[in-house]
Formats: C-alpha cells, structure tokens, sequence
C-alpha cells in the first residue's frame, strides 16, 4: 500500500489521539485505569491500524485492518460519551473540545 504516514486518514487518527492523551492528562486520577486507559488505546488502535493495514500485502488486507480502526472510532466515541456524561454529572467539566469536525478542536 505504501507509506501511511501520508495518508490524510491515518494524519487525523493521529492528531486525534495526541488530543485525547493531552485531554485525559486531566481526567481525575480515578479514572486512570478506567476512561483514560479505555479511551487512549482505542484512540491509539485507529491510527496503528491504519498503519499496520498499510503494510500488509492485499487489498483485502488493507480494508479488514480499516474496518477494524473503524470499530475503535465506534470505541473512541463511546468512551468520549461515558467520559461526557460521568463527569458531568459530577459538576466536573470535561477536558475535550467536542467539535471534531474542526482540525483545531485539539487547541
């Protein structure tokens, strides 16, 4: 496939996944083995998977190992909703930007 590193995808699953270890540096440290480990390695499994389907030899390959990052997007997801909605609801303001649409929403 070629160097995935150039790939626009794998460039935003990566920018992702700075954004959610610089965030959940200030989830509370009880969560550390709970949200902040959950949601950093489904980040970190979108971008490595890119990555690893990249350097396989097929198509076919390529698109199982999409899919898959596709799941831990799906994962990703659901842990910023948990982490939305537990700490919220304990006055606690959440330490992510939720406009992912936007490239700066890691500022």
């Amino acid at each position: 496939m070629g160097d995935y590193q150039k790939l626009e995808v794998w460039k935003a699953a990566h920018r992702l996944t700075l954004g959610i270890y610089r965030g959940t540096a200030a989830f509370p440290a009880s969560e550390r083995f709970g949200i902040t480990s959950q949601l950093r390695r489904a980040a970190a499994s979108i971008a490595a998977n890119i990555a690893e389907g990249c350097g396989r030899n097929s198509d076919n390959e390529l698109a199982r190992f999409l899919r898959i990052s596709l799941g831990s997007a799906n994962e990703v997801e659901y842990f910023l909703l948990l982490a939305r909605d537990s700490m919220m609801s304990n006055g606690r303001p959440l330490p992510l930007s939720w406009d992912l649409s936007r490239d700066d929403w890691l500022a």
